[in-house]
């Protein structure tokens, strides 16, 4: 029998992936990010933001640059109680600073625990294939390799049965709006999903970081779907700043806008989770391109197409 492993998990997306693998169990501790199974939330809370997490979009992007141009931690690690939690792993990330806790956050912790052991398993994914490895390096730390390969295999079949349905549709143009004010397109996995899912990625590029993007640039673009996602914020969240971009010069007429294909989803559940659930991130980037062929439930509830004008 694989004995039971103490997991902290100081990233969303690695919670998920632990969830997934049937090992929710093993968690003993969560980032203040992390919310998804439901479940989880119940668990001691080891980190938190270090700095104001402001009421827009903008306040935030300030906050964060403020801290990292002084050369400061955005976050904080609760070294004592993460001591008491007595891990035997630790799951954390490489990919972004701003995102979530990271190794240096985690070391500063760890050298402050006495007596004890503990595997650090910083995930960075920058690509889909990436997220499978992750699942599986995850799945080795939890000693149940068996069950990643499980998982890895059940979650592709899902993501080539939908880019199989969508590889003779016609191909919109989809740009993808990630933070609001400053403007940032999607990168990474993204444009990987939204080919997948019969589209053409308007701007960023598969396996790097997401860029920042000129007002000038998406005019000049005018492409056909605008999907705005911001990292972290719920649809409500949103849809608050969404007017912001409806009073930029030529949102009128951008054809995205003339043809009523604008749409607004969760970009905390979904897209930007390096996780289990960018299978139905890919679903949900279906149906928005393509609402004729795929119907996954997800329209309504976890992305909403608007009346942008």
């Amino acid at each position: 029998m694989r004995p039971r492993r103490r997991v902290v998990s100081l990233i969303a997306s690695a919670t998920e992936i632990v969830a997934a693998l049937g090992h929710v169990d093993d968690l003993v501790g969560r980032s203040h990010e992390c919310d998804w199974p439901p479940e989880v939330r119940s668990l001691p809370q080891v980190s938190k933001p270090l700095f104001a997490v402001g009421p827009s979009s903008r306040a935030i992007d300030l906050a964060v640059k403020d801290r990292l141009a002084r050369a400061l931690s955005i976050y904080e690690v609760d070294a004592a109680l993460l001591e008491r939690l007595a891990p035997d792993v630790i799951l954390t990330q490489t990919q972004c600073a701003v995102c979530a806790v990271t190794p240096g956050d985690v070391e500063r912790a760890v050298c402050a625990m006495t007596g004890r052991e503990v595997q650090v398993v910083a995930l960075e994914p920058n690509r889909l294939g990436d997220v499978w490895a992750d699942v599986r390096r995850v799945a080795g730390a939890l000693g149940d390799a068996p069950a990643g390969e499980a998982l890895v295999d059940a979650l592709r079949r899902r993501v080539l049965d939908v880019a199989a349905r969508a590889s003779a549709l016609p191909r919109p143009r989809v740009a993808v709006i990630e933070w609001i004010d400053p403007l940032m397109s999607a990168g990474n996995w993204m444009p990987e999903l939204i080919e997948m899912a019969g589209g053409v990625s308007a701007f960023g590029t598969a396996g790097v970081h997401s860029p920042g993007l000129e007002w000038a640039d998406v005019v000049a673009s005018d492409p056909d779907v605008v999907l705005v996602s911001p990292c972290g914020f719920t649809i409500a969240r949103t849809l608050e700043e969404f007017p912001s971009l409806t009073v930029r010069a030529g949102w009128r007429g951008l054809r995205a806008v003339r043809e009523r294909r604008v749409a607004v989803a969760d970009g905390n559940a979904f897209f930007h989770r390096p996780g289990p659930r960018l299978v139905e991130s890919l679903e949900i980037l279906g149906e928005l391109l393509h609402p004729e062929t795929f119907d996954f439930g997800h329209a309504g509830r976890d992305f909403i197409t608007l009346d942008p004008v």
